[in-house]
């Protein structure tokens, strides 16, 4: 497993790194090159945990006691990513504030520019340093060997994260008004509610089902730790699908005004 923590250690950051220098080579500004290399790796890594997650949850029979090799070693190989992941969103917000005029041209890395990145993106360095301290001890350590279906069904929560970034990138790349956006944004919605909110009940169903427990009574046959931790899990996923759900219509109520603006006036 120690080979798996070396392997992710050097292929996420040896990523973001070779993709920033070939943009750059390109001419891409110092922001783009971070910010669109960032997205890219974490399409990479979300790919990699969504083909875990089908093949440990395609593979598991028994929900409980059926085990597969590729969960603790994705768990260690993944590791290393949420690690670099917010040395690289941090990158991304500098170069951004530096390009708005937020930070003057000349300063450098201080901890005033770390401070505002952590205020303004403390939900999701929250979600890593959560992954990282407490669920990778639980899923190595104190589930004893129980459970790997549920955890596949977690990595494949990773599966709407690849159309986030691409609609990320293509607002970037000032393509906000093509259908390609559109389309990506109706399949990120879809994706996202799917694979992040109704993974929860589905994993509730495939327990009752083993066990021949109706859905609703499958809460009272669980620990209270289990249901807390879904809990836990589940609640920041409805927060960023409703935020979605803003962002979408605030994109398409300007689209509308647009149409409506550029439509020829009639008596």
């Amino acid at each position: 497993m120690f080979s798996a923590l070396l392997c992710g250690a050097a292929v996420f950051p040896g990523l973001f790194c070779s993709f920033r220098k070939i943009l750059k080579l390109r001419q891409w500004s110092e922001r783009d090159a971070v910010v669109i290399s960032e997205r890219l790796v974490s399409s990479i890594h979300a790919t990699l945990a969504t083909a875990a997650g089908v093949t440990v949850v395609a593979s598991c029979r028994d929900v409980m006691t059926d085990s597969h090799w590729l969960v603790n070693w994705f768990i260690f190989f993944g590791a290393p990513y949420m690690t670099y992941d917010i040395f690289a969103m941090y990158l991304c917000h500098y170069h951004t504030q530096r390009v708005r005029g937020v930070s003057p041209a000349g300063s450098g890395h201080c901890l005033q520019s770390v401070r505002a990145f952590l205020i303004k993106d403390w939900m999701l360095v929250l979600h890593h340093a959560a992954l990282l301290v407490v669920f990778m001890p639980i899923a190595l350590f104190l589930r004893r060997g129980l459970g790997d279906f549920f955890i596949g069904c977690m990595f494949t929560t990773e599966f709407s994260t690849p159309f986030l970034c691409i609609g990320q990138i293509l607002i970037q790349l000032g393509l906000d008004n093509t259908k390609l956006l559109k389309v990506n944004g109706i399949i990120l919605l879809l994706s996202f509610f799917t694979c992040r909110i109704l993974i929860f009940p589905f994993m509730y169903w495939m327990y009752g089902q083993q066990f021949r427990i109706p859905l609703h009574r499958v809460p009272f046959h669980l620990p209270l730790h289990c249901n807390l931790g879904n809990l836990v899990i589940l609640s920041p996923q409805i927060y960023w699908f409703i935020l979605l759900l803003r962002k979408a219509n605030r994109l398409y109520l300007r689209r509308r005004r647009q149409v409506d603006k550029d439509e020829p006036k009639t008596k």
